[in-house]
């Protein structure tokens, strides 16, 4: 059992200062970490469609979140989803402006930003992000002015996006939270620790190099090259660490461990209070920046960066060692839980939306992406 007393952290002022030093993983990366969704999730479907016939209705698990759209299953705006949390929620949010690209000239939207950065009393470094997206696609921290004009020049114009004060910890996890209707206390199902993937310079050897010789990163260079191609051919400084990506996304190349140990009863009874306002909030994932492992575990300390409805994972299955047969039990779980939420929220009178609804938000979802800018 994990304890306080037991609990070794990487120093503060490090990259992933204040995250727990783990046991060094089995596999360097898993040979399931980064299949097809479409194999992934086929026991899913298959599930989902046996679910679909018990409960005679297959949009069930679109009405979990009566708060979200969709429940959060695709083209949900994180803009609304903080707008429909409660008072208490807002209190651990990190601050954010939400600006409108649609037939604005970047000039007047750059100006408007600044206005609105004003009334919050938000400065750099802020974290940009689409307003509709998933998987970290087209998150960039800001900087300057330059740096958000460059981002507001390259952001699709029929699109909304956020700007959002940086979390002064460097901590990240992913936090599973799942409510039956009608009860007061939730469960944490899933803790997801987020690794910022680094090298460690030499004095001698390029950021390329380094890259190349890692055991992880040189099997990615796909992710991270083209990311960092202006710094590939500069000398990183002995002892210096070079971070390799910013967004808490697995698929943008942060790597990701299984938390579960670091479950308690007080971030449980934290969370209850929380969200324990935000009605229509019933089942989703918190991603969450965090001082220490230490205060997590005790519900005190950490800042919610988003708040992810249906279509969430509890993302702990990505972490290298873990089995394939727990990863699709796990999503299998996941799905009944969807659909038993929703029934019980269809009783209350809750209807559920139709094909076309599900197919236009995606469509939407799968536009806009492929237009955001890269993602740091």
């Amino acid at each position: 059992m994990t304890t306080l007393a037991n609990i070794q952290m990487i120093p503060k002022g490090k990259v992933n200062g204040g995250m727990p030093i783990l046991p060094a993983s089995k596999r360097v990366i898993s040979p399931f970490e980064f299949l097809p969704a479409w194999l992934v999730y086929a026991p899913v479907v298959a599930q989902s469609a046996v679910l679909s016939v018990y409960h005679r209705d297959w949009a069930l698990p679109l009405i979990a979140n009566p708060a979200i759209k969709l429940s959060g299953m695709v083209g949900e705006s994180k803009h609304d989803i903080f707008g429909a949390a409660g008072k208490r929620a807002h209190q651990w949010i990190l601050p954010f402006v939400a600006l409108d690209s649609l037939d604005t000239k970047s000039e007047l939207l750059f100006d408007s930003a600044k206005i609105k950065m004003k009334e919050k009393s938000l400065d750099y470094p802020l974290v940009a992000k689409p307003d509709l997206g998933c998987r970290g696609v087209g998150v960039k921290l800001v900087k300057n002015d330059q740096q958000l004009k460059d981002y507001i020049e390259a952001f699709p114009k029929q699109g909304r996006f956020l700007l959002q004060k940086r979390s002064r910890h460097s901590a990240e996890a992913g936090i599973f939270y799942v409510r039956q209707p009608g009860e007061e206390r939730g469960k944490v199902i899933s803790i997801t620790l987020k690794y910022s993937p680094y090298v460690v310079g030499d004095g001698e050897s390029t950021l390329k190099q380094l890259i190349e010789r890692c055991p992880r990163a040189g099997k990615l260079q796909h992710l991270y090259l083209p990311r960092h191609k202006e710094s590939l051919d500069r000398v990183i400084a002995e002892g210096d660490e070079f971070q390799l990506a910013f967004a808490g996304s697995h698929s943008r190349g942060c790597i990701f461990r299984d938390g579960n140990q670091f479950i308690t009863s007080q971030l449980e009874q934290k969370l209850d209070q929380i969200l324990g306002d935000f009605q229509g909030f019933n089942y989703g994932r918190l991603d969450v920046k965090f001082k220490d492992i230490q205060k997590l575990m005790a519900g005190n300390d950490f800042d919610i960066l988003e708040i992810n409805g249906a279509s969430s994972e509890a993302a702990h299955i990505w972490d290298s060692d873990t089995s394939l047969s727990h990863i699709v039990s796990t999503l299998l779980k996941q799905y009944r839980l969807l659909y038993q939420i929703g029934s019980k929220h269809k009783k209350q009178g809750h209807k559920t939306p139709t094909l076309g609804a599900l197919l236009q938000a995606w469509r939407e979802e799968k536009l806009l992406t492929q237009l955001y800018p890269t993602t740091d």
